[in-house]
C-alpha cells in the first residue's frame, strides 16, 4: 500500500467512527440541494453513504422551490443550498444557527451545441453583441443564478431586445437538452451544468459581468439527526468531498 493510498485508508477510517457517531445508528437523512449541484451529489451521494453508513434522500431544486419546500412544514435534516435561500427571513428561520458554511462556489458562462462556432464574449461590448446576434438563448430565470443571469443582461441593456428568444427552463439539465439538440443556440448559465456531453464552453462571463453563485451548507433546526446532520456536511468539506466538487466545475468552500 502507498502512502497515499495508506493516508486515505486512515482518514476514511477516522470518519466512519465519527459519523457513526457514539450509539453506532445509521440515519436516513432528508437532503434540500439546489439543482446546479446534482453531478456532485451523484458522486458524494454513494461515497458517503458507504463510508459513514447513513442514507441520503435528495430533493433537487431552484431557489424558489427551495425556498418553498423549506417552509412547507416537510421535514429535512440538511441543506445545502444557494446562498439566497439562507436570505429569506422563513427559509433561514429553519435551518440551526451556527451551522452554516460555504461548500463549493461557481460563475457563469455560455456554452454552444458541440462543433458550433463560439461568439466572442470576452468583453462586454463582445458578449452584448453575442447575445443580441444569437437566434435563441436558454437560461433559468427561476434560480438563484438565473437571477443573476438577468442582471448581467439588464447591465449590457439587451434585456428588452432579447425578451423575444430567450427560453425559460425550469431545471438546469434543460438548458443543456436544449442546446444539445440546437433547440437553442446559446446556453447561459452556470459554468458546471454547461460543462456538459454535447456542448462547448465558450467561456465565462467578461470579468466585470461575473458574479459566483455559492451553495452553503447547514443543518435543519428541527432535525432529529443532529449527529448525522453535522458528520455529513463535515464530509463535504474533507479532501475526497473537494475532489469531487473540483472534478465537476466548481470551487470548494
Amino acid at each position: 500500500m502507498t502512502v497515499l493510498s495508506f493516508a486515505r485508508a486512515a482518514f476514511l477510517a477516522s470518519v466512519f467512527v465519527t459519523f457513526l457517531g457514539e450509539k453506532g445508528q445509521a440515519a436516513e437523512l432528508r437532503v434540500l440541494a439546489g439543482g446546479a449541484m446534482t453531478a456532485v451529489w451523484a458522486e458524494v451521494k454513494p461515497k458517503f453513504e458507504q463510508v459513514s453508513g447513513h442514507k441520503l434522500d435528495i430533493f433537487f431544486g431552484t431557489t424558489p422551490n427551495l425556498i418553498k419546500e423549506a417552509t412547507s412544514g416537510k421535514a429535512f435534516d440538511v441543506g445545502v443550498v444557494p446562498v439566497e435561500v439562507m436570505q429569506d427571513a422563513g427559509a433561514r428561520a429553519k435551518f440551526a444557527a451556527g451551522t452554516t458554511s460555504d461548500v463549493a462556489r461557481v460563475g457563469l458562462g455560455v456554452a454552444v451545441r458541440a462543433g458550433a462556432p463560439k461568439p466572442n464574449i470576452g468583453t462586454p461590448d463582445a458578449f452584448k453583441a453575442a447575445l443580441l446576434d444569437a437566434r435563441s438563448i436558454a437560461t433559468l430565470p427561476a434560480s438563484a443564478a438565473g437571477a443573476q443571469v438577468m442582471k448581467a443582461f439588464e447591465r449590457l441593456g439587451v434585456a428588452v431586445a432579447i425578451k423575444g428568444k430567450l427560453q425559460a427552463k425550469a431545471a438546469p439539465a434543460e438548458i443543456v437538452a436544449a442546446v444539445e439538440k440546437g433547440e437553442a443556440e446559446l446556453g447561459v448559465f452556470l459554468l458546471n451544468v454547461l460543462t456538459a456531453p454535447g456542448l462547448d464552453v465558450v467561456g465565462p462571463f467578461p470579468a466585470d459581468l461575473q458574479q459566483e453563485v455559492v451553495f452553503t451548507g447547514a443543518a435543519a433546526a428541527d432535525t432529529k439527526q443532529g449527529d448525522a446532520a453535522k458528520a455529513l456536511l463535515g464530509y463535504l468539506k474533507s479532501p475526497e468531498a473537494s475532489a469531487i466538487i473540483k472534478a465537476k466545475g466548481m470551487t470548494p468552500g
